[in-house]
C-alpha cells in the first residue's frame, strides 16, 4: 500500500514524496484512516515505528480548512520532553510545507514573551510540554476551548516523569467533544486507566505487543565488578573494540553519572557530548544537533534521550547503568536498529544489577545473551585517584583520600589529632614480636633534643616556691 491510498490530501502527499518516503509503516497504514474519520485512536507500537507521522500527516490534512483565532489553538500535542516537542514541530514544518499553518512551541527554557506573541496571532497547532502549557493557562494567556484534536504522545513516559496529574488537568480544560489520539509503547495499569477515562470508543491500533524489542537490534550484556572506575574502563574498551561503530548513545541512570562518564571519556581522547535534564536548553539542543550531524560520534545521556527522538542512524547503544524500570530498557535500545537498519545494544551489568536484569528479561520475554567482556588489568586503586611521579616518595604514592593535610596549628592533622612524633617514625615495625620497654626508653633518650626555653617569657622561668 502507498500513501495515496490512505486518504491524505494532495498537498500532504506532495510533501511526503519530497521527503523520499513511498510506503507507510504498519502503524501509519492502520492509524491514518481512523484519524481522518475523526475517531479516537489508541496506538501501541514500539519506538522507531513512525508514530509521529501517524498523527502528523492526517492532522495537516484536517487543518487545511479554517484558521485559528487568537489565544485559541485548534489542535494540541502534548510531549514529555522539550526535545520531543521540538522534533514534532520539525515534522509539521516538513509535512505542512506550502500551507499557511501557524505552529507554536511551548516548552521550558524559552521566554514567556516570545511564546505569548505567537499565541496572540492565532495558532493552528500547539505543541507543548505539560508544565509550560499549564503555566500559560494559569496566566490567562491561553484558552483551550477551541481544541478540536488532542494528541497525548509517549504516554508511558509521561507516567514515569509524574505528568499524569497534569494530563488529567489539561483534559478537563479542553472540550468534551474533541478527538483524542493516544500513543504509547507500553501499557502499565495507570495508562490503561487514563485511556478508559479520556478516550471515547477508541480504535485500538497495535502493531507490536507492549514492551517488545525490535528484531533488528542485537542485544548482549557484559559483567563487571562493583567498582565504578572498572565500569568506566570496560566502557572505554567496549567502544574501542566495537565493530562497525558509527555513533553511539551511552545511557546513565543519574544526571551526575552522565557528567562523570562524559568527563572520563573526554579525558581519554573520545569525541563526546552530554545530554541531561539539568542542562540549559540551548546546550541540550546544541549537543543533540551535533550528534545528529555526526560532529560528535558519542552522546552520554540520561533517559531524557530514551524516548521518541528521531536519530535513525544510531549504530550502537550502551547502557552504562542498567535502568531501574524495565520499560526504560525497551526505549533505550529502541534508539538503534530504526527504520529497518541493524543495531547493537550492550548493557554493562554489575553484581547489584541482577534483579533489574531479571525484570527486563521477564518483560521482553527473552534472555539477554551474555558476552565476554574485555580483559581489564587488575588495579588496587583507580588511576584518577593516585598521584605518582618518578621521584615521588611513599607519602605521595598514597591515594589522596588517605593523606592528611595539616592546618591550624603545628603538629595538628586535618582532623585535629596529634601528628606522629619523630621517635615513633624511626621505631622498627612490631608485627609478630614485641619490643622491650628498656630499648624503647633508650631510643627515646638517644634521640631526644635539648629543651629550648628561649621563646618563654621570663616570669614563667622563675622557680616555684613551695609554701610551708
Amino acid at each position: 500500500m502507498s500513501f495515496s491510498n490512505l486518504g491524505l490530501s494532495d498537498k500532504v502527499l506532495a510533501a511526503v514524496a519530497a521527503t523520499g518516503y513511498t510506503t507507510p509503516t504498519p502503524i501509519q497504514e492502520q492509524a491514518i484512516p481512523h484519524v481522518l474519520a475523526r475517531r479516537d485512536v489508541l496506538g501501541i507500537a514500539q519506538t522507531g515505528t513512525g508514530k509521529t507521522a501517524a498523527f502528523t500527516l492526517p492532522m495537516v490534512t484536517l487543518l487545511e480548512k479554517g484558521r485559528a483565532r487568537a489565544l485559541m489553538p485548534r489542535t494540541l500535542i502534548l510531549e514529555p520532553t522539550r526535545e520531543l516537542a521540538a522534533q514534532v514541530k520539525e515534522n509539521f514544518d516538513r509535512y505542512g510545507a506550502g500551507q499557511k499553518l501557524n505552529v507554536a512551541l511551548l516548552i521550558g527554557g524559552v521566554s514567556f514573551g516570545d511564546q505569548d506573541m505567537k499565541l496572540s496571532r492565532g495558532v493552528d497547532v500547539l505543541i507543548a510540554t505539560p508544565g509550560r502549557l499549564l503555566d500559560h493557562t494559569e496566566r490567562g494567556k491561553l484558552l483551550l476551548t477551541g481544541i478540536e484534536v488532542l494528541v497525548i504522545d509517549e504516554a508511558d513516559r509521561m507516567l514515569d516523569m509524574g505528568f499524569i496529574p497534569d494530563i488529567e488537568r489539561i483534559c478537563k480544560l479542553v472540550p468534551f467533544t474533541r478527538q483524542t489520539l493516544f500513543f504509547t509503547a507500553t501499557m502499565p495499569n495507570e495508562i490503561r486507566r487514563i485511556t478508559e477515562t479520556f478516550l471515547h470508543n477508541p480504535v485500538k491500533v497495535e502493531v507490536s505487543k507492549p514492551a517488545s524489542t525490535a528484531v533488528t537490534v542485537t542485544q548482549s550484556q557484559v559483567a563487571v565488578g562493583r567498582e565504578a572506575h572498572e565500569k568506566r574502563e570496560v566502557l572505554r574498551q567496549l567502544l574501542r573494540d566495537a565493530k562497525d561503530l558509527q555513533n553511539a548513545i551511552i545511557f546513565c541512570n543519574r544526571k551526575r553519572d552522565v557528567a562523570i562518564v562524559y568527563k572520563s571519556l573526554q579525558k581519554h581522547g573520545f569525541s563526546v557530548g552530554a545530554l541531561h535534564g539539568d542542562m540549559d536548553q540551548s546546550a541540550r539542543m546544541a549537543s543533540l544537533e551535533q550528534f545528529r550531524k555526526g560532529e560528535l560520534p558519542l552522546l552520554v545521556a540520561s533517559d531524557v534521550a530514551a524516548r521518541g527522538l528521531d536519530i535513525p542512524e544510531v549504530s550502537h547503544v550502551f547502557n552504562f547503568d542498567v535502568p531501574h524500570h524495565p520499560d526504560d530498557y525497551v526505549h533505550r535500545i529502541g534508539r538503534t536498529g530504526r527504520a529497518g537498519r541493524l543495531g547493537t545494544a550492550v548493557t554493562i551489568v554489575s553484581p547489584a544489577d541482577q534483579k533489574s536484569i531479571q525484570a527486563i528479561e521477564k518483560l521482553i520475554g527473552q534472555p539477554i545473551p551474555r558476552a565476554e567482556g574485555p580483559v581489564i588489568a587488575p588495579s588496587v586503586q583507580p588511576a584518577e585517584q593516585i598521584e605518582e611521579t618518578a621521584d615521588a616518595g611513599p607519602e605521595q604514592r598514597r591515594p589522596r583520600r588517605e593523606r592528611q593535610r595539616t592546618r591550624g596549628g603545628r603538629g595538628k592533622s586535618k582532623q585535629g589529632t596529634p601528628a606522629p612524633s619523630p621517635i615513633a617514625a624511626i621505631q622498627p615495625p612490631s608485627i609478630g614480636r614485641s619490643i622491650p620497654a628498656a630499648a624503647v626508653a633508650a631510643s627515646r633518650e638517644q634521640h631526644a633534643e635539648p629543651a629550648d626555653h628561649s621563646h618563654l617569657p621570663a616570669f614563667l622561668l622563675r622557680p616555684i616556691r613551695a609554701r610551708n
